[in-house]
Parts: C-alpha cells; structure tokens; sequence
C-alpha cells in the first residue's frame, strides 16, 4: 500500500492551470479567480517564467489601495507576491505536507528544468490522503 512518503507531488499537481502576467490589470486577474473559485494563481513573464503568485492575500492589498483611491488599476506585478517557493514534481508528499504545516501556503508551484509544469495545494494532499486511507 502507498503511503505520503512514496507519493510524489507529480502524481498529484494540478498541471491545467490559469496563469496570469505582471501587466495584466489587476482587475481582471481578481475576476478570473473569482469566475473559476480559485485562491491564487502563478505569474508568467514574457518568456514563461514564474516571477511571482497573485492570491487572495494579495487582493486584499487591491481592496486597500481602493479604499484610498475610487480607481482600482494597475498591474497584477504591482500587487502579486515575488518571493515564491517552489517544490520538484518528485518530492514525496510528506515532505510537503510538512511544508504546508509549517508555512503559511495554501499553495506551490511546480518547477521543473526552471520551467512551471503545475500546482500543489493542501486540497491536491488531502486528495491523496483520502485515495491512501
């Protein structure tokens, strides 16, 4: 029988993801994880690389600047997060439960050969928890 520590986080990673750029209107980002009740998603750079994650966390920081300001705009880089941990599709999945105890993260990405291959949330661990039980 598996267990957590022979699982790894590519059997479990979301690999169909929405993804957003740093000049995205940020407006329009909020929207998107709204429509597909989602809580962040991965920022791309012009070349594919992961600089950044735009969460809900971060659309707070978007409600405070319009409680001082009537016109919500600017650029998803203006209000993502830049420092990301990222985790190798072959960690096994205690490793990264552990991580999620420890860290305040709902969610990581996937970097393989530098490039973003998918996502890990709790709900994808607690997924293989209940397939494992």
């Amino acid at each position: 029988m598996a267990t957590l520590d022979s699982v790894k986080v590519r059997d479990y990673m979301s690999t169909k993801l929405i993804t957003f750029t740093p000049e995205m209107e940020v407006m329009r980002a909020v929207n998107i994880l709204v429509q597909h009740g989602i809580a962040g998603a991965p920022v791309l750079n012009k070349e594919g690389k992961l600089v950044g994650m735009f969460s809900e966390r971060d659309c707070l920081s978007v409600a405070l600047v319009a409680s001082q300001d009537s016109c919500i705009a600017g650029p998803v880089g203006q209000f993502m997060s830049t420092k990301v941990v990222t985790v190798d599709p072959e960690m096994n999945l205690l490793q990264l439960a552990t991580m999620f105890v420890n860290t305040p993260y709902r969610r990581y990405p996937v970097i393989e050969d530098d490039k973003l291959i998918g996502q890990i949330s709790r709900s994808d661990v607690m997924r293989a928890i209940n397939s494992l039980c």
